[in-house]
């Protein structure tokens, strides 16, 4: 089921969306909003997975609200200009819609959306574009996670026989998403390790099984902010 959420600054918009959302299996429409601050406001709080953003709105365009919400929410674009589709891409978002909408257009997002949120689900794999193409990675095999010293938007992902797969364009909150909770842990911004790889835990590090120049092993600072969710993990 897609759980969506409507943010458009005129409410003839809202009503006509909700109508053909109504027509669409498996979409429930949670909340709508004609006010983007509201909206932000609120939509940590609403259980949803795709939200639907007009990009032309006063005050703050769809394009700066996606910029908050891309990283945890799956977007739709709706807009009436066509000139805003690049800057739309540029974001990562599952589709951008042309208005006056069709039902078929906007069924045909939806289904887009419904994919990408299926992929993100809890397995024991993940499957994402690399630098070696559209890979699935068992997570079994994943050692330690940590962002791409070229590209911050990348992750570097370092398997248990030492193998490195670079996944695109894909953040920390995303992918922790798609990884078992009960085997990994991130230990500060930048870096995930899996409880597996952990050797020693302190309370400002984690000492791994990881070689990191042939005699020693790598240890990982512990960030401020994730200490409390490490010391729960290990019934501190």
């Amino acid at each position: 089921m897609i759980k969506c959420v409507i943010l458009d600054d005129e409410l003839l918009a809202i009503s006509y969306l909700k109508l053909l959302c109504e027509q669409i299996d498996h979409v429930e429409v949670v909340k709508a909003f004609n006010d983007p601050k509201i909206f932000l406001n609120e939509i940590d709080q609403i259980d949803c997975n795709v939200c639907i953003l007009d990009i032309e709105m006063p005050g703050m365009t769809g394009l700066q609200v996606a910029e908050l919400i891309s990283d945890y929410k799956k977007i739709i674009f709706t807009t009436a200009y066509k000139e805003y589709a690049a800057e739309a891409f540029d974001l990562n978002v599952v589709d951008y819609v042309r208005k006056p909408i069709k039902k078929e257009r906007l069924a045909q997002a939806f289904e887009k959306a419904q994919q990408l949120v299926s992929s993100s689900q809890k397995k024991d794999f993940i499957e994402w574009n690399t630098n070696i193409g559209k890979t699935v990675i068992f997570t079994e095999q994943i050692a330690y996670i940590k962002t791409s010293e070229i590209d911050s938007r990348d992750k570097d992902i370092i398997l248990n026989d030492g193998t490195a797969i670079v996944l695109k364009n894909l953040s920390f909150k995303n992918l922790l998403e798609m990884l078992p909770a009960k085997d990994f842990a991130q230990v500060n911004k930048k870096e995930i390790i899996a409880l597996s790889s952990i050797k020693v835990f302190s309370t400002h590090e984690v000492i791994t099984t990881i070689s990191a120049d042939g005699e020693n092993f790598l240890r990982l600072p512990i960030g401020e902010a994730y200490k409390n969710s490490l010391a729960k993990l290990f019934g501190k």
